[in-house]
């Protein structure tokens, strides 16, 4: 990745690419929608989390509040909206997420309605409107737009996570709903990463957008390591459980062997057990344990088992230098170089898929030291703690989307799930959640102690 002074002029904007981008991503949430019978809309499939309902109202009225008041200065269609639906939550446990439930919501149709014409505004703005406006602070590089896309893109695989807790009967199945549970996984193996350089996140001029967490670019030197090839399996874990790894305080940390028995955990979340065997909880059936599938789990569980192994979680630098790094010394945009993003050869993103593949199915996407699906399949828990980089400034259409976790409880994910826009599969992208939140679609992998 070139320095600051050598990086590349940031390309014009294109409104016509700009509107489609906005369109696409907007029938892609309706589509996700779609997935919810109406009787659902009003429940609360994860506790932490609002009603399905407040989502579809959600995400138009972001948009509207970012791009047409905001950074245009333009009067609201509806305050009551614009103020319910402005923004979501991420309470500590289920008695802070009840201290902010709501205990009416509007009507889906008023709220169809508030969306369509969201829509008409925003669409009119991208096509007319003075979107790109050089040193102001919303709109330089059509900020505000590219922002309320991303913010809608990501709250895509929010809904879907959120979805994958209703019951069966309560969703309707898309017709390309396919199950591949595979058969047995590879052999476990890891490759050695000479030490060398990882650059973490970007320069403006580097990314056509970029969330305030990505800036600005910053060198890390890493040293030599130890890295897993493939994701940790449910096969993999399913040792630790029969070794009794949740059974064992001395492999958690305080806070997670606390909420591992406040909460009774026993296993994943994507893990059930019926009649004396292991199923996974698919976003549509249940399907007996793919055991080459990546575990899902959160972060407290990734720990403990990175101990009982004898062995730890990446750091986001490792992460890169594996990713992204090569032996010649120079960096690529992918794993895989500087193709575009293909999620029938490179990986199980983009929503090609609704559930995990086997780990080692796309042999296309590997990075250049041989280490398989870094990108897609399931984002990837770190040991780094997300906090700003050197320089960090709010985003100003968007300021407290990164400073208000900024807080010591959250961990940096990198990579992608199948439910992962392919526009937020650029390197300096960075996800994060809380330790003990295990609803996400996040695997993990090891490296030598």
């Amino acid at each position: 990745m070139p320095p600051a002074e050598s990086a590349p002029a940031a390309p014009a904007v294109d409104r016509a690419e700009l509107a489609d981008y906005y369109r696409r991503t907007r029938a892609q949430s309706n589509q996700i929608f779609d997935i919810a019978s109406p009787d659902a809309f009003l429940s609360r499939p994860i506790p932490l989390r609002h009603p399905i309902v407040f989502y579809e109202g959600h995400l138009p009225v972001f948009a509207f509040n970012t791009i047409v008041r905001k950074a245009l200065g333009l009067p609201g269609m509806n305050a009551e909206f614009e103020r319910l639906f402005a923004r979501g939550i991420d309470p500590e446990d289920e008695a802070d997420a009840a201290k902010r439930g709501i205990a009416t919501w509007p009507d889906r149709a008023a709220i169809a309605a508030y969306a369509s014409a969201a829509d008409r505004a925003i669409l009119d703005a991208i096509e007319s409107a003075d979107i790109v406006r050089e040193g102001h602070p919303l709109l330089d590089r059509a900020q505000a737009i590219y922002a309320s896309i991303e913010h809608e893109a990501m709250h895509q695989e929010t809904l879907l996570y959120i979805l994958h807790r209703l019951p069966y009967t309560q969703k309707n199945r898309p017709g390309d709903a396919e199950v591949t549970p595979g058969g047995e996984p590879p052999a476990r193996s890891t490759v050695t990463i000479p030490a060398g350089r990882a650059t973490l996140g970007a320069y403006p001029a580097m990314v056509t957008f970029g969330w305030d967490n990505e800036f600005h670019a910053l060198e890390a030197s890493v040293g030599a390591f130890e890295i897993d090839v493939f994701d940790v399996t449910n096969r993999d874990y399913l040792e630790f459980i029969e070794a009794g790894g949740y059974d064992a305080p001395g492999l958690w940390t305080p806070e997670g062997w606390q909420w591992r028995v406040e909460h009774d955990v026993r296993h994943p979340l994507f893990w059930e057990r019926h009649d004396g065997r292991w199923y996974w909880r698919g976003q549509f059936e249940l399907v007996p344990l793919p055991p080459a599938w990546p575990v899902y789990v959160s972060h407290a569980e990734a720990e403990a088992y990175a101990r009982w192994k004898g062995k730890r979680l990446p750091t986001e630098a490792e992460f890169h230098r594996a990713a992204f790094g090569t032996p010649s010394g120079e960096e690529r945009p992918y794993p895989w170089g500087d193709g575009a993003p293909d999620s029938a050869r490179h990986g199980n993103f983009d929503f090609a898929r609704w559930d995990p593949v086997p780990v080692g199915s796309y042999p296309a996407g590997v990075s250049a030291w041989g280490v398989h699906d870094l990108v897609g399949n399931g984002w990837e828990w770190t040991s780094t703690v997300f906090e700003p980089f050197p320089g960090f400034a709010p985003l100003p259409s968007y300021p407290e989307y990164s400073a208000d976790f900024f807080d010591g409880q959250h961990y940096v994910m990198k990579g992608a799930s199948p439910a992962t826009s392919r526009e937020l599969l650029r390197a300096s992208f960075r996800n994060w959640f809380r330790a003990q939140y295990p609803y996400v679609y996040a695997t993990f992998r090891l490296v030598g102690a």
